[in-house]
Order: structure tokens, then C-alpha cells, then sequence
């Protein structure tokens, strides 16, 4: 079989779809090669710095489903610095594996949430290391 149950299970009941009207953060990443686009929206408690609610919007594979599906799961309510340490390879494991030419899904799930945190960061004027962050998705201010 090319997929484990936990990736079909989330790519055919997937958790967390939808968006988030007024979200505090909100980030959007793709692949134009292969045609993946996830948008990630961030709820944030203020004053503990925690993930109240995450949803997400993607266009693409199944596996790409999966990994956002997965993703959500795995950051709602941890500490916003908690899920900015969530990792391609984390998300994979937990789907019990990914074929290696669908990676890739992965590594935009774990983008899709740092591009999430970044926006928060950026609305609401915290600082942030930079080199966290996607070249593609960090326009450092401070040169």
C-alpha cells in the first residue's frame, strides 16, 4: 500500500478545514511545481501565547490534505513557540509515513504554520528570529 491508514483516515475525514474570520495570524504557502497550496489561520490566546483554534485551506494532493490536516492537530493548543518547533519529519511520523516523492506536502504543512506564527508576530509588533522562517516567507526588517 502507498499510504498508511492515518493519511487516508486524514485525507478522507480531514480535521480543523475551514477559516478563521477574524484570525490572528494567517499564512499561505505553495508549490507552484506541484500545483500544493495551504493558507494556515492562527487563534491566539494573548496572554498565555497559546493556539485556541487553527484551521486550514488547502488546494491540492491528498497527502497534502493529510499533512495540513495532521498539522492542525498537532499545534492547537500548544504555546505559539511550541509550534513554531513543529518539523516536516514530525508530521510525517506522525501519519505513519509519507511516500518520498510526497515530502514535499510536509515540508509546506511545517512552512504553512511558521508563515501562520510570522504574520502573528508581525500584526502584533514580537520580535522573532528571522532564520526560523522560509527564505521565501521572511523579509527581514531589520538589514
Amino acid at each position: 500500500m502507498l499510504y498508511s491508514e492515518k493519511v487516508m483516515d486524514h485525507f478522507r475525514n480531514p480535521r480543523n478545514v475551514g477559516e478563521i474570520e477574524d484570525a490572528d495570524g494567517i499564512g499561505q504557502v505553495g508549490n507552484a511545481k506541484c500545483g500544493d497550496i495551504m493558507r494556515m489561520y492562527i487563534k491566539v490566546d494573548k496572554q498565555s501565547q497559546t493556539i485556541t483554534d487553527v484551521k486550514f485551506m488547502t488546494f491540492g494532493c491528498g497527502s497534502a490534505i493529510a499533512t495540513s490536516s495532521i498539522a492542525t492537530e498537532m499545534i492547537k493548543g500548544q504555546k505559539i513557540e511550541d509550534a513554531l518547533k513543529l518539523s516536516n519529519q514530525a508530521v510525517v511520523e506522525a501519519l505513519g509515513g509519507l511516500p518520498t516523492h510526497k515530502i514535499h506536502c510536509s515540508v509546506l504543512a511545517e512552512e504553512a504554520v511558521k508563515a501562520a506564527v510570522k504574520d502573528y508576530y508581525d500584526k502584533n509588533g514580537i520580535e522573532y528570529d528571522c532564520s526560523l522562517y522560509a527564505p521565501n516567507n521572511c523579509v527581514c526588517q531589520h538589514n
